[in-house]
């Protein structure tokens, strides 16, 4: 059933943010740049960013970097004024469009938006194909001259949703790695082969950054089994 009165759907967009919250309190989190840190939470941070990662991590940014001066693009699909209800809740500013519905003027008012705020987007929402940068996030980079940074996130337990982009909710208590990489710079111009050679590079950022997260948690994971296999043949 779709929730359609104007006070329910705030009603509605407050609780989620609540749930957000409370459940991803109970997360241990840790940042492992690759390059120097692109927190805009830490103090003095500088510069303006378009920010990317897949829709199906949209609960890490959500819990931990919402702030007015970040703009976030939310599909105009039919839950998509209760998930801007959120989004503001959560404190994010929002912009309504994707890349089906209302994307020309989305577009516009990201771009104007860009001049004074952080960007951040799901480059493969709102409906896949799940892990595809799609060519809308690489004319924005263009458009903007925001350096795009590619979020990679992963979790060390989670529960993956039946849904196009397999959306993880991450147990309570597991660990969750957040890896960012160096920015991506593109001129304004948007020649020819220009904005597909945009969305190569951040598709791949984006599959580095992930991997690298993925990475870190094995490593962990390994170097945890061999720590408490030393102290059983130390026992």
């Amino acid at each position: 059933m779709k929730i359609r009165s104007p006070w329910l759907v705030a009603l509605a967009g407050w609780m989620i943010s609540l749930i957000v919250r409370t459940w991803m309190r109970t997360i241990r989190f840790e940042y492992h740049p690759q390059e120097k840190r692109y927190d805009p939470n830490d103090p003095g941070f500088e510069g303006r960013y378009l920010y990317c990662f897949w829709h199906e991590h949209i609960l890490v940014p959500a819990s931990q970097y919402a702030r007015p001066d970040i703009q976030v693009l939310i599909s105009k699909h039919a839950d998509g004024q209760m998930i801007a209800r959120a989004c503001r809740s959560l404190g994010f500013s929002t912009v309504a469009g994707s890349s089906t519905r209302g994307g020309a003027e989305a577009v516009k008012e990201m771009v104007r938006q860009g001049q004074n705020c952080h960007l951040a987007i799901t480059p493969d929402g709102p409906k896949g194909p799940r892990r595809q940068v799609q060519q809308g996030v690489g004319y924005l980079a263009l458009k903007t001259n925001l350096p795009v940074v590619a979020f990679g996130v992963a979790y060390s337990k989670c529960w993956r949703f039946n849904s196009w982009d397999r959306f993880a909710l991450p147990k309570p208590f597991s660990r969750a790695v957040l890896v960012t990489g160096a920015p991506l710079a593109f001129d304004q111009e948007t020649g020819r082969g220009m904005l597909e050679n945009a969305t190569q590079k951040i598709q791949q950022a984006l599959d580095g950054v992930n991997a690298r997260a993925e990475e870190i948690l094995l490593q962990s994971a390994k170097s945890s089994q061999s720590a408490e296999g030393a102290q059983r043949r130390a026992a």
